[in-house]
């Protein structure tokens, strides 16, 4: 017992400090058992192809850097990776430009018209790729409703097939759903009480989505651009049919050097390359968000996440 500065007697207190939950070795060897399909597949179909892919990079025809110089001393390489590297930034830019305002009224929407919303968002997931591919060729074709519509504007009924903005509108149908779901993910966690307490202070609606949404949004802005930007960046089948050899992207060279030139350490060196484009952005991407997540940013604390208030009514 312990005498308080007014002299009152005191008992101890016997609570247990908090402290971080420890994994004895039985537990630890459990979950790595847990993981050790997961692992075993991933090593066994993505990553030995993957260390195979980059040695034939460096050994086929001969060792050495042979097959990344010929790369870079050829013009079509440049153009092929610019080609490809503005489609998805195209891609990417207009699925998130449909896909804000998509996701913002699914959470904004009654539970069943959020039903359907949800349906109309998986549905590309049910349908065959193939089968919208060629929707989309009987779409885009010369004489097609995009044609038709295209001869009100002097296009003469010719149509976007074997386009670049063909291939782009054909990626973006298929693509939109990677981004409305990292959208809608992130939205549903705003705490709208913010919203309301800004428009309370005086702000109009463009000041409060410019301060207040739009940085608590940046979430899933990011990762659904990412997402779709580098799912494109390896497009191989919607390019294919619904572009021209003239408007090839990386996959498809990658596919005419090893199925028509049988160029193994060609192709290899050009996916190496690819894989360091994309891993380069992924690590850029990943360095900015960390420098955004400061404590004090709109999001980094619970009225970010839509935590409820403490005893004072105030976020905590």
């Amino acid at each position: 017992m312990t005498d308080s500065p007014t002299g009152a007697a005191r008992a101890p207190d016997h609570r247990p400090a908090r402290s971080r939950p420890r994994l004895s070795a039985g537990g630890g060897t459990r979950h790595l058992l847990l993981l050790a399909p997961a692992l075993l597949t991933l090593l066994v179909f993505f990553a030995y192809p993957l260390a195979d892919i980059v040695r034939q990079a460096f050994t086929e025809p001969e060792p050495g850097l042979g097959n990344f110089r010929e790369l870079l001393d050829d013009p079509t390489t440049v153009r092929v990776l610019s080609r490809t590297l503005l489609t998805s930034l195209v891609v990417a830019a207009t699925t998130l430009l449909l896909a804000y305002p998509y996701a913002y009224l699914m959470t904004v929407t009654g539970p069943k018209t959020r039903a359907v919303l949800m349906a109309l968002v998986l549905l590309p997931f049910w349908t065959s790729l193939m089968a919208r591919n060629f929707a989309w060729i009987v779409l885009l074709q010369d004489g097609g409703p995009l044609g038709m519509l295209g001869s009100l504007f002097g296009r003469d009924g010719r149509g976007l097939l074997g386009t670049a903005p063909g291939v782009a509108i054909g990626m973006v149908q298929v693509l939109l759903p990677y981004m409305v779901l990292p959208l809608y993910a992130v939205m549903s966690g705003i705490d709208r009480r913010l919203l309301s307490a800004a428009s309370g202070l005086g702000a109009g609606r463009f000041t409060v989505f410019r301060r207040i949404y739009l940085p608590l949004s940046m979430p899933g802005v990011v990762a659904g651009s990412t997402l779709v930007f580098v799912l494109a960046l390896g497009f191989y089948i919607t390019p294919k049919l619904l572009g021209s050899p003239k408007e090839s992207m990386v996959a498809q060279v990658i596919g005419v050097k090893v199925e028509k030139l049988l160029d193994f350490g060609g192709a290899g060196a050009f996916s190496v390359l690819l894989l360091a484009i994309t891993a380069l952005l992924l690590a850029v991407v990943a360095r900015v968000g960390r420098a955004g997540a400061a404590p004090g940013l709109p999001g980094g604390g619970a009225a970010g996440r839509g935590g409820p208030p403490d005893g004072n009514g105030k976020d905590g």
